[in-house]
């Protein structure tokens, strides 16, 4: 195994295993998630951390997930969730698998910024949405000053070979408003200051099909 490889698919599912919990992180993961019901579509599942979130509204999870490893780490996480969870698929851009009109809700926390072919990724998200479904999201996306955009512009191609592919220069509710979404905003402000705002500017809500 190159080191290329080995960083993607062993140590970096378990650095954002690591990182991607705590009280700092739950208090932009919970509203999202707690807002679910039904079947839900889980876009980059990671090692579960959406799980506990769910309220018991939600009755079957199903996972769009690359990672074996992330995978592997959810199965505390799973176990404790006493409901089905299924993986799916790997590739969020094909959810052949499913069928249209089969899921209430989609989430995806931190996710978009990573899944390769985003667009075709929810617009198979808005596919397999039923009527009156929501896609409840929440992301660091491109910030609206010129300053720290530029920044994230300038960070991206070493950013991302570093990061599994994942882009901090996506603007995610305007790529989620052009792919038949109309998105409504809960929360947009910078969580990290100076430097740190190339990777601070989250944003969270919700999306429904127009």
């Amino acid at each position: 195994m190159g080191v290329r490889r080995w960083w993607d698919e062993r140590a970096l599912p378990r650095l954002t295993h690591r990182s991607c919990q705590g009280a700092d992180v739950d208090r932009w993961r919970a509203p999202v998630c707690r807002a679910a019901t039904g079947v839900v579509l889980d876009v980059g599942f990671g090692s579960g951390p959406n799980l506990e979130h769910y309220p018991s509204a939600v009755t079957r999870v199903l996972v769009a997930e690359p990672s074996d490893l992330a995978w592997e780490l959810s199965g505390p996480r799973r176990t404790a969730f006493e409901r089905p969870v299924e993986r799916t698929t790997l590739d969020a851009a094909d959810l052949s698998a499913l069928a249209d009109g089969s899921v209430d809700t989609v989430v995806t926390a931190w996710s978009l910024c990573t899944v390769p072919e985003v667009d075709r990724a929810l617009a198979e998200a808005l596919r397999v949405l039923r009527p009156g479904g929501s896609l409840r999201f929440v992301e660091h996306s491109l910030a609206p000053d010129a300053g720290a955009a530029g920044w994230q512009r300038r960070v991206q191609p070493v950013w991302g070979r570093v990061a599994g592919g994942c882009h901090v220069d996506r603007d995610l509710p305007a790529t989620i408003g052009a792919a038949g979404f109309v998105v409504e905003l809960e929360q947009a402000r910078y969580i990290a200051p100076g430097p740190f705002r190339a990777w601070g500017w989250f944003v969270s809500g919700t999306a429904r099909p127009r």
